[in-house]
């Protein structure tokens, strides 16, 4: 088992799970967990250690985000095919092309840490610009994540290993 799937199994991603994770709605809400989750971090300023209670709020939220919508089974729209291809890239058993693994690790290695760095520098110091470029970054890199999932979600439709 890779280091991949072992992250997926630790998250007890189930088929289901999977396919709750798929659906739109809770793709759409994870990103807009981002901002409220900085919002609730920043706001140390004014609420003091009560400002645990959002960041709890939006981590509760984030845990229960694949269990409350309903499964898609099959994926028709630009984000499901996200979630798809990326059950394919954990599941460590299909043919992953040497582009999609270079691209991965690139987002991984280089642009997490660049965000996080950034918005944790914006938040203790807190700074508006490094914050907001952080999470640009951030989001920007996740969106292109799930677009290079569906591609490699509809390559492997195409060669018939998914239905």
């Amino acid at each position: 088992m890779g280091a991949a799937s072992k992250m997926a199994s630790t998250l007890h991603m189930s088929d289901d799970s999977w396919k709750r994770h798929a659906n739109p709605w809770s793709v759409w809400t994870r990103f807009a967990a981002i901002p409220l989750m900085l919002a609730a971090v920043w706001s140390r300023v004014w609420l003091g250690w009560w400002c645990l209670a959002p960041i709890a709020a939006v981590m509760l939220w984030l845990w229960l985000n694949p269990f409350v919508f309903r499964p898609i089974h099959t994926p028709t729209t630009w984000s499901a095919k996200g979630i798809y291809g990326e059950k394919l890239w954990f599941k460590d058993k299909w043919p992953v092309t040497a582009d999609h693994r270079r691209i991965q690790r690139l987002l991984i290695v280089v642009g997490g840490p660049a965000a996080i760095s950034l918005i944790a520098y914006g938040l203790v110091s807190l700074e508006i610009w490094p914050t907001a470029f952080g999470a640009t970054l951030m989001i920007m890199g996740q969106l292109w994540r799930i677009d290079r999932f569906g591609v490699l979600y509809e390559e492997q439709k195409r060669a018939g290993t998914v239905q």
